[in-house]
């Protein structure tokens, strides 16, 4: 059974920082991605970034290019999604998922079968 534990969320101003992690386990096979979704209330998840286990190949949406950065630690089975010049508008619960290496292609909630319980990441103003 594949397991996703995301950490890292938190209040923080606007311009800070912060680093979400994603431990990931019971996977029985090596290619596959992590992607970070978020969501506010109301509306739909949104596709962040997304890492591909496999050739280490990444996503980035265009609100986020240049602002965040996903990397893999395979050793630890880690994903992170560091996060910088944070905006009030990446106020969500941000989610960690995991698919086939082929979801990364369309970056969408029901190509990946598993799922975190969500952080809530707050940026004031």
């Amino acid at each position: 059974e594949v397991q996703l534990v995301e950490s890292g969320g938190g209040l923080v101003q606007a311009g800070g920082s912060l680093r979400l992690s994603c431990a990931a386990s019971g996977f029985t096979f090596d290619d596959y991605a992590i992607g970070w979704f978020r969501q506010a209330p109301g509306k739909e998840r949104e596709g962040v970034s997304c890492i591909s286990r496999s050739d280490g190949s990444t996503y980035y949406a265009d609100s986020v290019k240049g602002r965040f950065t996903i990397s893999s630690d395979n050793a630890k089975n880690t994903v992170y999604l560091q996060m910088n010049r944070l905006k009030p508008e990446d106020t969500d619960v941000y989610y960690c998922a995991a698919g086939p290496a082929q979801a990364m292609a369309v970056m969408i909630e029901e190509v990946f079968p598993d799922w975190g319980q969500g952080t809530q990441v707050t940026v004031s103003s």
